[in-house]
């Protein structure tokens, strides 16, 4: 994964989840739920580490905005 760019965490209410799942459909689920919760950047490509269990990805989430009051 990228190093994480203090932009991303510049205020508080920004947070940065990484996430690891047994397969992509998993991963993609976990995010859909947390794009119910808040403004989110959706998924970055997912990825698959050699030697590593399961998949990770990546999203970028604003904790203080909902989806609807996101623009």
């Amino acid at each position: 994964m990228e190093r994480i760019n203090a932009q991303h965490v510049s205020e508080p209410g920004r947070v940065v989840l990484d996430i690891t799942a047994a397969d992509e459909t998993t991963a993609q689920a976990a995010v859909a739920r947390l794009e119910q919760w808040w403004a989110t950047s959706g998924i970055t490509p997912v990825r698959r580490e050699p030697g590593a269990q399961g998949v990770k990805a990546r999203v970028y989430a604003d904790t203080r905005r909902s989806p609807a009051t996101s623009a």
